[in-house]
């Protein structure tokens, strides 16, 4: 890792793949790495947002992955009502549809008992897409610290500078890619 004048990092990481198809772009697979950390955001909604803090009720094995389909059947509902939402919107990413706002909205619909007598169709997407329009996330930056796994022994209280990290002002990140094709193969058995 380098520091520049600006205060400024660079650094260089080497992603190794087993992608060999030369049409699959380099940045393509960046992106894509870079877009796994979604599935952490994933978990902190389903455990977070869905459950508001509250643990599973049931007392069974069975009654417990009753509940945890259910939370999984609600969270791919929102995903899809999000998703749908932003769908014909070709410049709107839907990464900056709110889950909260989503789930938020769905509990409205169901208190409220909107669209349980209709006449002919019933728009939930609809009712959820407006408050999630309304209130888009900022589009996300790129990370670009690797993931790392706290060992279980560190308690996640201790104050920022105790664990040795320097907060200074945030750059947005650019990501130049340099290819160097290095196919091995296996000899012959």
């Amino acid at each position: 890792m380098t520091t520049t004048s600006d205060g400024r990092r660079t650094e260089t990481y080497r992603l190794i793949t087993t992608v060999l198809d030369t049409a699959v772009p380099a940045v393509e697979i960046v992106e894509l790495y870079h877009q796994r950390w979604e599935i952490e955001t994933a978990f902190a909604e389903l455990k977070a947002t869905s459950m508001g803090g509250r643990v599973l009720r049931s007392r069974t094995p069975a009654g417990v992955t009753q509940e945890i389909y259910a939370l999984l059947i609600t969270y791919q509902a929102l995903r899809i009502a999000i998703s749908d939402t932003t769908l014909d919107r070709a410049d709107i990413d839907p990464d900056r549809g709110s889950f909260t706002v989503a789930l938020h909205a769905a509990r409205d619909q169901l208190i409220a008992a909107a669209g349980v007598i209709a006449d002919t169709a019933i728009d939930l997407v609809g009712a959820i897409g407006r408050h999630i329009l309304d209130q888009l996330l900022p589009a996300r930056r790129i990370r670009t610290n690797p993931r790392v796994v706290k060992p279980s022994h560190i308690s996640k209280y201790v104050a920022s500078t105790a664990k040795g990290r320097h907060r200074g002002p945030s750059h947005p990140a650019t990501i130049t890619i340099e290819i160097e094709a290095t196919l091995t193969t296996q000899p012959p058995a």
